[in-house]
């Protein structure tokens, strides 16, 4: 009896040393081989393939302000004398979604591997998130941190099976097969909600706030999931939720049937700045039109006798919270300036100085995260707590209450405007120091009145 227990343990311990007992959160290492370069897909996909060429998921490696504030970031923490490794831990694995076939092949694993062994990042890896990797996916383990289940094929010579919206798509060169996951908000969300790998801090909630959105219906005639804006979207066809969403006819691939709809992958989100560094004007152009649609500003001065106005912003474009993302980082704000009429200005608030910088007063609508005592941190990786979080949500409308100051009379002009930048100036200059780049900051809504006191 003994050495049948003995030999029990023995297979237990042989099980979980070969790996078999393995956890959901472990990432499966797949050779580098089995990816195949999106070059080759854009032989037959080439119209997708050049509108995924310098969107955001092509150039999420290359991207020069993740790059900078990811190394930012991680010398600070390195620096520190009392380095906690769980923050560490959270700086290093930004590559996951950053550089995913490099990561899901091997290298690089870490933040600092990429940073400090570019030069051997493989030209796949180098491509961001890309066809094979994205049309490889079978699922998710869970709908944050990129915890996709992956099916790749086996290389150039034996592609495997490609996963797509369609039900009868056919290809000489691979398999092709309907995927029902690629039709949903899951996909997107799955890399579009990130949480603190240590703290369980949601740091971006994309997908969630799009869940307890009007656009989540479950109704097929009403229902709009993520790729019902941000896959129609094209220059000249904003595609947000204040704006028609034509269907674009055409083509998938040469000689491919005829469809409806095919879906387009420009990829660019609310970010003009990336593309442009790119040369990629198109881009960047249809980035700041989409966030022209995003939401709707109103100036009311029904109360205006009593040195009181409102500022009202409704976010009726976006299926998210506005702004969305890494929100700690990107600035979204209200510039109000009211003049008398000799041009003097009797009230100001939100407008930045000559650096770009903005002042104290300035309503921001942005995510703060704290350290777990309360105390507002800079570094994301330390967040272990979300002290405010003022963005606005899909449908809903902020009401900003302005009080001029007392003694304020005769014509008055009321000027406001809703103003985007994907990060502070200030740090921006901090962090890119040998890089420095002046960020434009976009103007998503203005409007101006007179009134009289």
């Amino acid at each position: 009896m003994r050495l049948k227990k003995l030999s029990f343990v023995f297979a237990i311990i042989v099980l979980l040393t070969s790996g078999i007992f393995t956890t959901c959160a472990t990432t499966p290492h797949y050779q580098l081989s089995r990816f195949i370069d999106p070059v080759t897909c854009g032989g037959c996909h080439d119209t997708i393939y050049q509108q995924w060429q310098n969107s955001m998921h092509n150039l999420a490696q290359k991207d020069p302000v993740y790059l900078e504030f990811a190394r930012y970031y991680l010398k600070q923490l390195k620096d520190e004398a009392s380095t906690d490794p769980d923050e560490l831990a959270e700086a290093e694995i930004c590559v996951k979604c950053h550089v995913p076939v490099g990561y899901l092949s091997g290298f690089p694993k870490t933040v600092t591997q990429e940073l400090e062994e570019e030069d051997r990042l493989p030209d796949i890896a180098r491509e961001g998130i890309q066809c094979d990797y994205c049309h490889s996916i079978i699922g998710a383990r869970k709908l944050y941190n990129a915890q996709f289940k992956y099916d790749p094929g086996n290389g150039d010579t034996d592609p495997g099976i490609k996963r797509g919206p369609f039900k009868d798509s056919e290809s000489s060169y691979h398999q092709s097969a309907y995927s029902k996951f690629h039709t949903e908000s899951k996909i997107c969300g799955t890399c579009h909600d990130v949480h603190h790998v240590k703290f369980g801090t949601k740091l971006e909630t994309t997908y969630e706030e799009w869940l307890a959105s009007p656009y989540n219906t479950g109704n097929p005639d009403s229902h709009v999931p993520c790729q019902g804006c941000h896959m129609y979207h094209r220059p000249d066809v904003p595609a947000t939720g204040s704006t028609p969403r034509p269907k674009n006819p055409g083509t998938a691939a040469f000689g491919a049937p005829e469809r409806e709809h095919i879906f387009t992958h420009y990829f660019v989100g609310g970010n003009s700045v990336v593309p442009a560094s790119f040369g990629d004007d198109e881009k960047s152009a249809m980035a700041v039109s989409r966030l022209q649609n995003a939401a709707r500003l109103e100036l009311d001065t029904t109360d205006i006798k009593n040195n009181i106005f409102k500022i009202k912003i409704t976010n009726n474009g976006a299926g998210h919270k506005l702004p969305t993302g890494l929100t700690d980082v990107r600035q979204m704000w209200l510039e109000i300036i009211v003049t008398n009429e000799k041009g003097k200005v009797v009230y100001a608030s939100g407008k930045a100085d000559p650096k770009g910088y903005l002042p104290e007063n300035t309503i921001m609508y942005h995510t703060v995260f704290g350290d777990g005592k309360g105390n507002v941190i800079q570094n994301i990786s330390k967040a272990r707590e979300i002290l405010t979080d003022n963005r606005i949500k899909p449908g809903e409308t902020a009401v900003e209450k302005i009080m001029l100051p007392e003694g304020t009379s005769g014509k008055l002009t009321i000027s406001a405007r809703f103003l985007y930048r994907i990060a502070s100036q200030k740090s921006v200059d901090m962090v890119m120091k040998e890089k420095r780049i002046k960020l434009p900051v976009i103007v998503m809504e203005a409007e101006k009145t007179s009134v009289s006191l």
